[in-house]
């Protein structure tokens, strides 16, 4: 057996492929036996990483900075979208009053630990539910040539059934001709038969009035009676007319709605689920938990958007939109471009900032730090944002005379949806400027928190109204249900800010009413959202504060 081959071969030399492993370099990660390390680094000696191949691909190998080739880039700049940089890079004026994070072992061990367990998660639950539905296309594929045979040869049928049936009624129509014909027959012949009667009569008349005429009796004369006034009185003449045959026109279409009726393609999209055992199922939690209250410095604080799990973006009376971690720390504060207050925020898959101008009847797109217009609203105020799964955006916006609301759903910057009205014609939402706070279900559903109509609507992706909700019986409320913010977390439950009664009602994806949270000293909550590790952030109106909520197990 060769020795090279064999899978229970010692680890050799990348360069001579003959002696034993003895070092590895961790910069190039190739295996190096003693005579070979001196070939491998001859040409650039910093550059390599020798060390002892049990301790292999143990060593940080950082970039270098581009803009100071001898050093390398240990720090994330937050403010310029988390770009590498150097230590030169953090005192320099390009990075000026910039956030940095260090690279320590630490943060990349723990990275490492997160792509270690997306790894798993995407081969151990991920990937098998793509397969399986790639397995069902695949069947489907398969089965699709008999699913169409069988739906011709049924068709087929059809049309036999329809030729015999014709057949019949043609066959039915025949008879009743012959009949027909046998009853104008006897007509005639009645009507002729008469006629050669009334010709026999005519006939010996003639010869009688002949024999008169020849004889000289006088008895056969005197006694003759004229029958001219009875023959004058000739008959009708008999016109049977034929019956006729009228088809009636093809009604092409009626004929095709009488014969049968080809459904249309349909194309479901299921809401997939991916195999989740048992214990991704999160209960609610007896007691919320306040976990930390950020202080924004907000006045009236409207609106919350989470950017990930360590940042959320806020915005309130004011044109400064403000992102903070999730320790309390200022990230960074941007400002609207027409210098008023924004109507409400959201953020985009790529962590772009999105907010709704109701001065200028647009939603703006902050990239890089640059505000760049993305959707002009024409006759239209927006509103409150929804970023979908599918990276849509839906806008809750109402008209410029405050008569009119409805809920736009846009791909890029293009209009692709609009929802406004029931199946009856009536209206979804209140028409006016009120507050209408606006999310989208893991189910795809959209709902939206309707102040003016003290209610909840929610409609499938398809606008078709689900249900309302109007506040359940058993919360004890001081004023009328005014739904304010409103948002939907990983087990597709939703989640109302009840801002003047100081809580927060949740539902099932269905409405059914869950729970009532209103231990956390909650003053005022209006704008609110789930992160992804569901926890609850809520805005406090007035107090300018935003609290973080732990309320599921």
């Amino acid at each position: 057996m060769d020795p090279h081959s064999s899978a229970q071969d010692v680890h050799r030399c990348d360069l001579c492929e003959t002696d034993v492993v003895h070092s590895y370099c961790d910069f190039c990660h190739v295996n190096l036996c003693k005579p070979c390390i001196l070939d491998h680094i001859i040409d650039e000696y910093d550059k390599h990483k020798i060390v002892p191949f049990h301790e292999r691909r143990t060593t940080l190998i950082y970039l270098k900075c581009e803009l100071h080739p001898h050093k390398n880039c240990k720090f994330l700049c937050k403010d310029c979208n988390n770009n590498f940089v150097c230590s030169s890079c953090t005192v320099s004026k390009q990075h000026k009053g910039h956030n940095f994070e260090e690279i320590t072992t630490e943060v990349y061990k723990t990275k490492k630990e997160v792509i270690k367990k997306d790894a798993e998660e995407l081969k151990n639950r991920i990937s098998p539910s793509y397969e399986e539905i790639a397995l069902d296309l695949e069947n489907q594929l398969l089965n699709l040539d008999g699913g169409y045979e069988k739906l011709t040869t049924t068709m087929s049928k059809q049309g036999e059934q329809w030729h015999r049936e014709i057949d019949i009624v043609i066959n039915k129509m025949k008879t009743d001709i012959s009949e027909i014909k046998v009853k104008h027959r006897d007509l005639l012949q009645k009507h002729l038969d008469e006629i050669k009667q009334i010709q026999s009569l005519i006939k010996r008349t003639l010869l009688a009035s002949k024999e008169i005429e020849q004889s000289t009796e006088v008895y056969l004369t005197i006694k003759y009676s004229s029958n001219i006034r009875e023959f004058s009185k000739l008959p009708l003449k008999v016109q049977i007319t034929l019956p006729t045959f009228i088809p009636k026109p093809i009604d092409h279409e009626k004929l095709c709605t009488l014969f049968g009726q080809i459904t249309p393609l349909l194309e479901k999209e299921n809401i997939l689920s991916l195999n989740l055992p048992n214990t991704s199922v999160k209960e609610l939690l007896d007691e919320p938990e306040l976990v930390a209250t950020i202080q924004t410095g907000h006045e009236k604080i409207r609106s919350i958007a989470c950017l990930n799990e360590d940042n959320i973006w806020t915005c309130g009376m004011s044109s400064d939109m403000k992102c903070f971690n999730v320790n309390g720390s200022p990230v960074k504060t941007i400002q609207t471009k027409s210098g008023k207050f924004p109507n409400g925020i959201a953020v985009d898959v790529d962590g772009d900032l999105l907010y709704s101008d109701w001065e200028t009847k647009t939603v703006n797109k902050v990239k890089n730090g640059l505000t760049k217009e993305w959707i002009k609203c024409q006759g239209w105020k927006p509103f409150n944002l929804c970023v979908t799964s599918t990276d849509d955006l839906l806008v809750a916006m109402y008209s410029v005379d405050h008569t009119q609301s409805k809920v736009v759903r846009y791909s890029g910057s293009t209009e692709k949806q609009t929802i406004q009205f029931d199946d009856k014609g009536h209206p979804l939402y209140s028409g006016n400027k009120k507050i209408k706070y606006i999310t989208e279900n893991r189910n795809k559903d959209i709902c939206v928190a309707d102040y003016e109509a003290s209610a909840v609507v929610v409609v499938n992706q398809d606008g078709k109204l689900k249900w309302k909700y109007f506040c359940h019986h058993s919360v004890t409320r001081n004023t009328p249900f005014k739904p304010w913010g409103i948002t939907t977390d990983s087990q597709s439950r939703i989640l109302i800010a009840d801002g003047d009664n100081h809580g927060i009602h949740i539902l099932d994806q269905n409405g059914v009413f869950l729970r009532y949270v209103d231990n956390c000293d909650l003053k005022g909550p209006r704008g609110i959202c789930v992160d992804n590790n569901d926890n609850l952030f809520v805005c406090e109106s007035y107090k300018g504060n935003v609290k973080k909520i732990k309320y599921l197990k």
